[in-house]
């Protein structure tokens, strides 16, 4: 999710007035005159806040220029969207997807936006302190909620590959990270072993969102309910733990990196520990103490660092000297040390 708004650059401005005319065509009750802001950040996926005399929209486009083949998929996006809204899954209403490059140079979709409260940082400061650990099970029973819809019957049966969830995705991330690797950490290597072995032996299968976290929340301004779940360009069909384990790295992280709660003082700023977390998650889905989630969050540490490790390995390629280079190289055996901590939970519990 992207924060304020900014100036559009050159490089990603378009033809207004054709976007107009799609609007007019596609946009139920649309009347401009057209306003268009781009929200800082979200290069992966520009996106833009459409402002009219009578309501704000939002548009997500591909980036322009070359791109991987499956990068950059806002069609997937728009899809599972329109599916959950169908399904009363709090998202933002789709309006419509354009395919046709001609309109304002790649390919788009519109949607509303979601007026509500947005939290940038962990511990969710902006929230009075007796209210906030209501925020993070809020958030929790939306992924609950997410996680209870079958696919097959809002029309993504398809939408992933059934099976072996776990197994690919750790394949791809070893391979990527060997693909980068600039020095041996022995406990990426010890987790680049350990976790084919100890994969669940369930096949849960759920509409995974892929990058769940607080600011990709968009709640209530008067109460900790979620309004609209943002950011939808890595989901999948997946396991559930996988989610939830993604969702719960800051309880594992500590504060210097930037985007860890692990070492903050929960019971003074009432925010959920890890296992509490952990426990209204089982209780909430009828679990009883969740045996594979250690797994899940060493799983989600070495995933992590294998993304981390090959934007440091190319933001040395740009420039070695890079202090920016040097912060991502330097978070990977971090990183790989707290995967491994947490391997070593599971294998000892």
């Amino acid at each position: 999710m992207t924060k304020g708004t900014i100036e559009t650059p050159e490089r990603l401005k378009f033809d207004e007035a054709a976007l107009a005319d799609w609007m007019s065509a596609n946009v139920p009750d649309f009347a401009g005159p057209l306003e268009i802001k781009k929200f800082a950040g979200g290069e992966s996926n520009p996106t833009y806040q459409l402002i009219t005399p009578q309501k704000k929209y939002v548009l997500r486009r591909k980036p322009p220029g070359k791109l991987l083949p499956s990068a950059h998929a806002v069609d997937r996006e728009y899809l599972v969207m329109t599916a959950l809204g169908g399904a009363d899954f709090p998202v933002p209403r789709t309006y419509g997807l354009c395919e046709d490059e001609s309109v304002i140079g790649t390919m788009f979709f519109v949607m509303d936006f979601m007026d509500g409260r947005i939290f940038w940082d962990w511990i969710i400061g902006d929230v009075e302190t007796e209210n906030r650990r209501a925020y993070f099970e809020g958030a929790v029973d939306n992924l609950i909620a997410l996680h209870s819809i079958d696919p097959a019957t809002i029309g993504l049966e398809d939408y992933g590959k059934h099976t072996d969830y776990f197994a690919r995705q750790i394949g791809r991330w070893t391979k990527q990270y060997k693909a980068a690797e600039t020095s041996e950490i022995p406990e990426m290597d010890k987790l680049i072993e350990w976790l084919p072995s100890a994969i669940p032996a369930d096949e849960k299968l759920a509409i995974v969102h892929g990058d769940y976290k607080i600011d990709n929340l968009v709640f209530d301004k008067a109460d900790p309910n979620v309004i609209a779940t943002l950011d939808w360009e890595l989901s999948t069909l997946g396991h559930p733990l996988a989610d939830f384990s993604y969702f719960l790295m800051p309880w594992g992280l500590p504060k210097i990196t930037g985007f860890g709660i692990a070492d903050i003082d929960f019971e003074e700023l009432n925010i959920p520990t890890l296992q509490e977390m952990i426990d209204y998650y089982g209780a909430k889905t009828g679990q009883k103490g969740l045996p594979d989630i250690n797994f899940c969050m060493a799983y989600n540490m070495f995933r992590m660092a294998g993304i981390v490790q090959g934007v440091y390995k190319r933001a040395l390629q740009g420039n070695a000297s890079s202090e920016k280079a040097k912060t991502y190289g330097a978070a990977v055996p971090l990183l790989a040390h707290i995967g491994w901590s947490f391997a070593q939970k599971k294998q000892g519990a």
